[in-house]
């Protein structure tokens, strides 16, 4: 819901955006997905189960590419253990 409202409420988004957007929503292990940044351009975020991680890259990589014409940079990450406390 977040990228649909960045899409229709706002228009921050692009048919680039929207694509990954919505290949990435398309498939099975994908929690969500939506943009990020100021908008006009940037990047999505995906969060993906990790079982699901390779064929994700697959069918959205390929996908993006059959409808944009160019291939999606991707950047897998992890979820890091967050703040806490530091002690010397």
């Amino acid at each position: 819901e977040s990228h649909n409202s960045l899409r229709d409420d706002y228009e921050v988004t692009g048919k680039e955006l929207d694509t990954l957007v919505e290949e990435a929503l398309k498939l099975k292990g994908v929690i969500g997905s939506r943009m990020t940044g100021a908008g006009f351009g940037g990047c999505t975020v995906s969060i993906v189960k990790e079982d699901a991680v390779e064929e994700f890259i697959k069918v959205v990589t390929h996908n993006y590419t059959q409808k944009i014409g160019y291939r999606p940079t991707v950047y897998i990450t992890g979820i890091g253990e967050g703040a806490g406390e530091i002690k010397y």
